[in-house]
């Protein structure tokens, strides 16, 4: 049987990917919360803060550096995968990436160690400005990574210059159509999953009756963030979406499942898409919800999947259903901001054992949902590599062989399955209460 190359490429992408991006959605998150527990600290002089920012910089520390790991592999794929794409496209995303590395990285580099080994060593001051100098460097990278990103789905200020793309105007290039939207999108998503995750680890401490006084206040700060970011995310979802509707038409309707152009379009709560027969089978529906949500109007002109070429159409499934599972975990999300401020009206917020078993079993859902995003996002962006200029199919490497993506793609699994596994192991052997432990404050 003969291997497709063009789809081992991209599923060994999309597997190295899908492990990298976990790791500076969270750190992005935790490097602003840190910021603020250093903040609270010196404001507050309590202790507690100072053993929150203590305990979180340690594991900061250890996903900061897979995150490192995970995008050298991520980068090499370039090389060996996509060599035509990144020539193409040199000119406008090698600049981007480098500035990364020039503003956000070194920054990182240059106050992180301060941040770590510094609190003994440099006044309350100057460690602080580390913390929140590590948090600024966290949002920088965000802010080029997204930006070369989002310049894939949607290019502007450039022009093709003997098959390459050059730029013309950056500010165009860095600010291109569906950036700003993108990135309040995945900014709020990373500090909703740090949330979800201290939330998690906090309630877990306090079934545990261990060191009541920090997860508590943890819990409180998590909660708190929770209740506000996740029903703004709802907002600023709508609004992506409504920029993505008018760049990329064809995104929306395998999102929604619509096959027909038509007005008063109903919202497909569920489905099975058939794409051989081009319909849904089994179809549960809201009619005209649909066209109300995308075009604000309950008969509103939505077009459908058959407006496009097969060979130009996302594939439906893949989007359709991590699309659904993004909204479902975000009301999820709202829902748990609804009943921590119920409980917190009755003075029960650290007390209700069926809501913290609900916070321990919501601990991963940050992660789940910005996987099932970045799905929606990227495989929404096919067959095309830049949306409309550049496809998938031509962008991989010349000659490559599938047997050999194939092997590379192997090894990747087994290599992640290694070190990711052995350090689950390891983590279990050293449970969370552990004496030393910088929430170690009631003994």
């Amino acid at each position: 049987m003969e291997l497709d190359p063009v789809l081992l490429a991209r599923i060994q992408f999309a597997f190295v990917v899908s492990f990298h991006i976990l790791f500076p959605a969270f750190t992005i998150g935790l490097a602003s919360y840190i910021a603020v527990l250093e903040t609270l600290a010196l404001w507050t002089k309590r202790d507690v803060y100072t053993r929150l920012s203590q305990f979180w910089t340690k594991i900061f520390a250890v996903s900061f550096a897979m995150g490192v790991v995970s995008g050298i592999v991520m980068a090499y794929q370039f090389g060996s995968n996509w060599s035509r794409f990144a020539d193409t496209t040199a000119a406008v995303i090698g600049p981007l990436m480098g500035y990364e590395v020039l503003t956000a990285f070194f920054l990182e580099a240059t106050f992180l160690g301060i941040l770590l080994f510094g609190r003994q060593r440099v006044r309350p001051e100057l460690h602080l400005l580390a913390a929140w100098m590590v948090a600024l460097g966290t949002l920088t990278s965000a802010f080029w990574i997204l930006s070369a990103n989002s310049w894939m789905h949607t290019p502007a200020g450039y022009a093709l210059q003997n098959g390459r793309f050059v730029v013309t105007e950056w500010w165009q290039a860095i600010f291109n159509p569906s950036f700003p939207y993108r990135f309040v999108h995945m900014v709020t998503a990373a500090y909703l999953t740090t949330a979800f995750v201290v939330i998690g680890v906090s309630a877990w401490y306090l079934r545990q009756r261990r060191f009541t006084d920090s997860a508590r206040t943890a819990l409180n700060m998590g909660l708190g963030l929770i209740a506000l970011l996740a029903p703004l995310q709802l907002v600023f979802g709508d609004l992506h979406g409504l920029n993505t509707l008018e760049h990329q038409p064809a995104k929306i309707a395998a999102i929604e499942g619509h096959w027909e152009t038509g007005r008063g379009l109903p919202l497909v709560l569920f489905a099975l898409p058939d794409e051989a027969a081009e319909r849904n089978r089994f179809a549960l529906e809201i009619p005209k919800v649909g066209s109300l949500i995308l075009t604000h109007q309950w008969d509103g002109e939505i077009r459908g999947l058959k407006a496009w070429l097969p060979q130009d159409r996302p594939p439906v499934v893949v989007v359709f259903f991590a699309f659904r599972l993004m909204v479902a975990l975000g009301l999820l999300m709202i829902l748990v901001g609804l009943v921590s401020l119920y409980l917190r009206l009755r003075r029960r917020l650290f007390d209700s054992e069926p809501f913290l078993r609900l916070c321990n079993a919501c601990l991963p859902i940050g992660f789940l949902a910005l996987l099932a995003g970045w799905f929606t996002t990227e495989v929404g962006r096919q067959p095309w590599t830049v949306y409309g200029l550049m496809r998938t199919a031509d962008s991989t490497s010349p000659a490559i062989a599938g047997v050999h993506v194939l092997a590379s793609l192997l090894v990747y699994i087994v290599v992640y399955t290694v070190i990711f596994g052995a350090g689950r192991l390891e983590a279990a052997k050293r449970p969370l209460s552990s004496p030393g432990t910088a929430l170690d404050d009631e003994g």
